[in-house]
């Protein structure tokens, strides 16, 4: 254990076996002693145990009265325990010398498990701050340079050798390697990559040296977006951390509050206030160790921070813990076809020219030629040579690009783009998606592009179903034949298809209008989804490749385009938030049944230490709980 703690750690573990030792020393010297020897006397071999346990909570306490901020665990944990040590001064009663040490000696106990339980979270969460290169290795003038990864431009070659991270996204030109793509996506299997592949920064190369040329800026890669998202991760709080705070800012004021009505209120009824008074003293000093809210204030935001930090382990960067406690409601699945269910890599299959077939190609090229869309790079990979460069060139969402292309007009796209430049199509019957062309309001054929569905989407569809998510719907701007077939393969309930950008939104608001129960997720990856993400109760961006517009509108990314995590996120979160309502559930039961003793006058002089166990022992319980949230295996 000591190996995974930080030198503050583990200085305060031996301060605590330290105060433990001497705690121990004094116990046994005490019942050496016996009854005889003055109060004074027995409570000076105490106080170097006490004060060297909790100098510093005594002191964060003295700050906080001084500040202002008066009623915390510091102060409650001061008071009862200073009041212990002054309590066998009063007349009747004995002295708990050995009890105040040991309350103070057991928080502290609680604060360093609470530390080290932070610590891994954070450590899990920050494991993907490792990804963040250092210098980049540039080629300029036939020379290898070592410059800032933010100085390189786009179309600038670099080198990247075994062991080193790739510091920006590019295209490999030379080489071949694995790429260890653990920190990014959870994938403990490396990744062959070759000439021709896309490679992203924040990737480690393994074997061979890689010649890349860059095709983003540092600021807009893989590493910057996600170095960005993970500062603003954990931000966000839960609705049951936002309770629990509320709870706290008031719940401390009022248990002071009764604490001393508990000592002065009774003895005023008792036969003598000045015999009654020190038994109820000693009773409202317990009611405040019982009553400290230590183990709700911690173990709830740790519980979420730990399903966060669970969560990076696989892969999957959830924005924060409202977004977590949003994942777990989850009943409704909604995702876009394209890059979320299938594999997003287009190629022309088939070419239905009227005429003639290279002109087909050439023309739909030519139009397409400024678009980085899939579609339109499959249809450019379609004609094997240069096309015409476009003199201008427009974007019609949904439908498609007209381009003035040698002085004439080209339209490339759908049927309603055809029917709005006055052409009919004819049916296709194939399955695909099929780019129709017209030349000059002259028909010229269509180029069938077809898509292949991902591997893993039945198994997601499989796992979700299982979770009880039992409506999963597709939306699609493709045909409804091509929607109709990928819905029979992975296994979706619902489909729409031939939408347009705010079509998704408007089929999204449709169900969320619906009745359900939970929430409604949506996932997707290109910039059109940007609008129904942050529409969606849950939005679930995929692919550290995804548009920067879907991933900034998200609240969970998923660093790899495999659809399973999705289900494996939303059994991350419902385990725990589990976690959370365990912990509450636990620490309230304990408290209530405790104080239900003391107020029987049960357990005799084993009150103060029941106190201990109700307050700092349920704290270190539920610590422990909450680090399960911790415990995932990477995949």
């Amino acid at each position: 254990m000591t190996r995974s703690m930080t030198r503050k750690q583990q200085k305060m573990l031996r301060r605590i076996v330290a105060a433990a030792v001497l705690l121990g020393a004094a116990f046994l010297v005490d019942r050496l002693l016996g009854a005889d020897w003055p109060a004074a006397a027995v409570m000076c071999l105490y106080l170097p145990a006490y004060f060297l346990a909790g100098y510093d909570v005594l002191r964060r306490a003295a700050l906080g009265v001084l500040r202002g901020r008066v009623f915390d665990e510091n102060f409650l944990m001061s008071v009862a325990t200073l009041g212990a040590l002054a309590i066998g001064y009063l007349p009747g009663m004995e002295p708990e010398f050995a009890e105040a040490v040991f309350v103070m000696v057991f928080y502290q106990v609680g604060e360093l498990f609470q530390s080290v339980a932070v610590g891994k979270s954070r450590r899990s969460i920050a494991a993907l701050m490792d990804i963040r290169p250092d210098v980049a290795r540039v080629l300029r003038d036939g020379q290898e340079t070592e410059v800032a990864p933010e100085t390189v431009a786009v179309g600038e070659a670099i080198i990247v050798r075994p062991g080193e991270k790739i510091p920006l996204d590019g295209v490999v030109f030379d080489g071949f390697s694995d790429l260890n793509t653990v920190a990014l996506t959870g994938e403990s299997a490396p990744r062959a990559v070759a000439v021709g592949d896309a490679v992203i920064s924040g990737c480690t190369n393994m074997t061979g040296r890689l010649a890349v040329r860059v095709t983003k800026v540092y600021g807009e890669s893989t590493v910057a977006r996600v170095l960005e998202l993970m500062e603003r991760t954990g931000a966000k709080k839960a609705k049951s951390e936002r309770f629990i705070t509320r709870f706290a800012r008031y719940y401390t004021p009022a248990v002071v509050a009764a604490a001393l009505v508990l000592c002065f209120l009774p003895p005023a009824f008792a036969a003598s206030y000045a015999a009654a008074f020190p038994l109820w003293l000693a009773r409202a000093l317990t009611f405040l160790v019982v009553s400290c809210p230590c183990a709700l204030v911690i173990s709830v935001p740790l519980s979420f921070f730990g399903g966060l930090g669970g969560a990076s382990r696989f892969g999957v960067l959830i924005k924060g813990a409202v977004d977590l406690e949003n994942l777990s409601r989850v009943s409704v699945a909604v995702f876009d076809k394209t890059g979320t269910l299938t594999k997003g890599g287009f190629a022309v299959t088939a070419a239905r020219a009227v005429g003639d077939e290279t002109e087909l190609r050439r023309m739909a090229a030519a139009a397409e030629y400024d678009s980085n869309h899939p579609i339109a790079e499959a249809l450019k990979a379609a004609y094997h040579e240069n096309p015409p460069h476009p003199e201008r060139t427009e974007e019609r969402a949904g439908r498609g690009v007209i381009a003035v292309v040698e002085g004439r007009r080209v339209a490339v796209g759908n049927p309603t783009l055809m029917r709005e430049e006055g052409v009919e199509t004819p049916p296709v019957s194939e399955i695909g998606t099929a780019a129709h062309v017209c030349l000059d309001g002259v028909y010229l054929g269509y180029l069938l592009i077809t898509d292949t569905v991902k591997p893993e989407t039945a198994t997601a569809m499989a796992d979700l179903a299982a979770l009880g998510v039992s409506r999963r719907v597709m939306l699609t701007g493709d045909r409804a034949a091509v929607a109709q077939e990928v819905a029979n393969e992975v296994g979706v309930t619902e489909w729409r298809a031939e939408l347009l950008p705010a079509d998704k939104v408007r089929e999204v608001e449709v169900l969320l209008a619906a009745p359900r129960r939970g929430t409604l997720l949506f996932a997707g990856d290109g910039i059109n989804d940007a609008p129904v993400l942050a529409r969606a109760d849950v939005g679930v961006a995929m692919g550290a490749l995804g548009a920067d517009a879907a991933i900034e509108a998200a609240d969970a990314v998923v660093m790899d385009d495999d659809p399973r995590k999705i289900a494996r996120a939303v059994r991350q979160a419902r385990r725990t938030c589990r976690i959370v309502r365990e912990n509450i559930a636990f620490a309230l039961f304990v408290k209530l049944a405790v104080l239900v003793c003391l107020a029987v006058g049960l357990f005799g002089r084993l009150q103060m230490p029941l106190a201990v166990f109700a307050d700092v022992g349920v704290a270190v319980l539920c610590i422990l709980n909450a680090m399960r949230a911790l415990s995932v295996k990477r995949v």
